[in-house]
């Protein structure tokens, strides 16, 4: 029995080994090829730029940042730095609208105690 020359099963193993490898790493391009998100921090230098990742929104990635309990991601260089963080625009760096959470007033900020007062009379 002589053999199609034309025809291999070769080529057709090739080819459902490559579609299925592209089935299969669809999702994590797609997710990955997302809009980054960009916060700030006055104790942190530069402007963080985040991916989110599935299921995650810029609004999740904020939450977490701002809550002083937080552990586990690696946002921002695995900062440490909690509370205080704001988006911003990741072109200008500028503040994308959100009011800076709680915790983060610095001390500069803090209202004078009101024995001050009577201290300067």
């Amino acid at each position: 029995m002589k053999r199609d020359p034309r025809f291999s099963w070769g080529f057709v193993a090739v080819a459902v080994v490559a579609l299925v490898g592209f089935a299969v790493l669809a999702p994590a391009l797609i997710a990955s090829s997302g809009e980054p998100c960009c916060f700030a921090n006055d104790r942190y230098e530069g402007i963080c730029t985040v991916i989110p990742g599935e299921g995650e929104t810029c609004q999740d990635i904020l939450g977490y940042l701002n809550n002083p309990m937080s552990t586990g991601k690696t946002y921002c260089g695995n900062t440490k730095v909690r509370g205080g963080w704001i988006q911003v625009d990741c072109q200008t760096g500028k503040s994308a609208g959100q009011p800076r959470t709680t915790g983060s007033t610095t001390k500069a900020q803090r209202p004078a105690p009101a024995h001050a007062d009577r201290a300067s009379r």
